[in-house]
């Protein structure tokens, strides 16, 4: 016989068994899909003694037994399994199992226990393992598994991603975000973290113990800047500027930061409208470092934070709006007539013209700093605006109508000429020119800025819903002309014409508009009694308008502002439940909490 035919003979001798081995699993397979659990059982029986196809056959065996309930000869099988595979977690918790469907909880615990002490000398078997107890839902078992493996390994850095899952899975907010903490401590990367308490960390519960949690760490780590950052990250989530600016101004004056990470928070909370807290960031800046090169932008931004309260607090007084012009003054005897103070010539020309009726004053400011901007296109373009909103307030559209032109052609595809076009929307619309104001607005809702492109989007949408319903339009050419009166300081007049629509155009869909706006300058008035009577009459008449959400949540903030903290919470909670889908949900919630009395350091 021949080398080759010998070789071909002891090939087929091995491998022919092997082909049968494997065609009667795959039956015994086809059996168990199919639900046959004793033809399955019969199948899988013949290999159970051997060593080597035991294993093959294991899980399949075992379910099949279970099926069946032989939890007898699923004992005898996987303690001779043991004796094969002694060291070997899985086949422990198996066994576990098999006596924990018989009620042998005693002895399934011993078998637990048995799996975890051998897996847990391992990472990779403890990992394994890990996922099994998952996999089974055994959750308890499974935190116990990685306590035990970080005790034998001294290092509890490890399994940190599946241990916060497990907790949040068991109930347990304050272990969970440990576990986040020490997984971004230990990879050293405080964005990755905070990535993962942005999408882990939601309910209002888990929010509350990672701040507090934050706190303990700093205190419990004091000469470590991290978790302070990570609270001033935190709280500018929520958006909590004050309380964020306390701790950076620490870590500021630890750290000798010259006020960097402070003027970061500063501009971030001008942006939200925070303008308070942005005030008091810039008064630190301003003292701490006066020598500065962006001390001349941090004195502008102070008095234009002062001044956004003094526009927002009403009626306004015109005596706080001249000690904000004394404040450029100084700041401009101080700091001279030059580039870096130009801005605050603007600002300062705007509050003579809007707020102290003094146009032509405003007029001249603005002229002087076009003069002095030779080499800034873009101071030049603003005071053209800024000029065209002048002549507007004193009746000359046209001359306002040029002005923006000229910036419109100046400043083609960039956000000041988006700005100039949408003013001149906007005169077409004071106009009564609603088809060609509406086909520039649909033209800057696709703008690059989202206030201009909100901006021309709402107007749109007011001038579609409300044209063609009627073969004059006077509804919609009263209400835009009421709009301009407002752009012009006339509120009195604003007033009576906006109670004349009230009387006019009963049940059309403008009215909760016109009540929305009559509100809007009553407040500005100052005259609350009939600004809240206005918003509660869109709650009453029109519960299901898109205005509803818009009127409760003003309702809440003046009730708050009247010291009335029932009423306000009453309107908050209306908000929540009601509202669900509202843009005020995320600050009513928070303003609930605090009337309430939560603890919200």
């Amino acid at each position: 016989m021949s080398k080759f035919r010998l070789l071909v003979l002891v090939w087929l001798g091995v491998l022919l068994p092997l082909c049968v081995l494997s065609q009667d699993i795959d039956l015994g397979m086809e059996y168990l899909k199919a639900g046959e659990y004793q033809k399955a059982k019969d199948v899988f029986q013949k290999f159970a003694k051997k060593k080597e196809q035991a294993e093959v056959i294991h899980k399949a065996y075992l379910q099949a037994l279970v099926q069946l309930k032989d939890f007898a000869e699923a004992e005898k099988f996987l303690k001779r399994e043991l004796k094969w595979f002694e060291n070997t977690p899985l086949y422990w918790v198996d066994y576990g199992r098999i006596l924990e469907m018989q009620r042998k909880e005693a002895e399934a615990q011993k078998q637990y226990a048995k799996a975890i002490d051998l897996a847990k000398i391992s990472e990779e078997l403890t990992n394994t393992l890990l996922d099994d107890f998952i996999g089974q839902n055994q959750l308890d078992l499974a935190i116990r598994l990685v306590e035990q493996y970080r005790a034998y390994a001294k290092n509890n850095s490890k399994f940190n991603m599946q241990m916060a899952k497990l907790y949040r899975m068991v109930g347990k907010p304050q272990e969970m975000i440990e576990e986040y903490l020490v997984f971004g401590k230990a990879i050293g990367d405080r964005e990755v973290l905070e990535a993962t308490l942005q999408d882990e960390v939601k309910t209002e519960e888990e929010i509350a113990v990672l701040e507090k949690l934050l706190y303990a760490k700093i205190q419990q780590f004091p000469d470590d800047p991290y978790y302070t950052e990570l609270l001033i990250w935190h709280l500018i989530q929520k958006k909590e500027f004050y309380r964020a600016f306390v701790q950076a101004r620490a870590l500021d004056k630890r750290y000798k930061q010259e006020g960097g990470q402070v003027a970061e928070l500063a501009f971030m909370a001008f942006q939200n409208k925070d303008f308070v807290a942005a005030g008091k960031m810039f008064e630190y800046l301003i003292k701490e470092y006066p020598k500065h090169q962006s001390y001349p932008l941090y004195r502008r931004y102070l008095i234009n934070a002062k001044e956004e309260v003094v526009k927002n607090t009403y009626p306004i007084n015109p005596s706080d709006i001249r000690i904000l012009i004394a404040e450029y003054d100084k700041m401009l005897q101080e700091l001279g007539i030059n580039e870096r103070t130009l801005e605050a010539m603007r600002s300062k020309a705007l509050l003579y013209a809007f707020y102290l009726n003094q146009k032509d004053s405003a007029i001249v400011i603005l002229e002087r700093v076009v003069k002095l901007s030779t080499n800034k296109p873009d101071i030049v373009d603003k005071c053209k605006l800024d000029l065209g909103d002048i002549y507007l307030l004193k009746g000359e559209p046209w001359e306002s109508t040029l002005l923006y032109a000229q910036v419109e052609k100046s400043q083609k595809e960039s956000p000041l000429g988006y700005d100039a076009k949408l003013r001149n929307a906007k005169l077409a619309y004071y106009r009564g020119e609603f088809d060609l104001a509406k086909e520039v607005l649909d033209i800057l809702k696709q703008a690059t800025t989202r206030e201009i492109a909100n901006d021309a989007l709402n107007l749109s949408l007011l001038i579609q819903d409300n044209t063609g319903l009627d073969s004059t339009e006077k509804a919609m050419q009263a209400y835009a002309h009421v709009e301009l009166l407002l752009f012009q300081r006339q509120n009195t007049e604003a007033i009576a014409k906006l109670e004349e629509m009230l009387s006019l155009y009963k049940g059309h869909p403008l009215e909760d508009e016109v009540l929305l706006l009559l509100a809007s300058v009553y407040k500005k008035e100052g005259n609350v009694e009939k600004m809240l009577i206005s918003l509660q009459k869109i709650v009453d008449k029109y519960p299901q308008d898109i205005l509803a959400d818009d009127a409760i949540f003003q309702l809440a903030q003046a009730y708050e502002a009247l010291q009335k903290p029932q009423q306000a919470m009453q309107y908050y909670q209306q908000l929540l439940t009601q509202y669900t889908g509202s843009i005020y949900v995320a600050e009513a919630r928070k303003r609930y909490r605090i009337l309430r009395g939560d603890n919200i350091k």
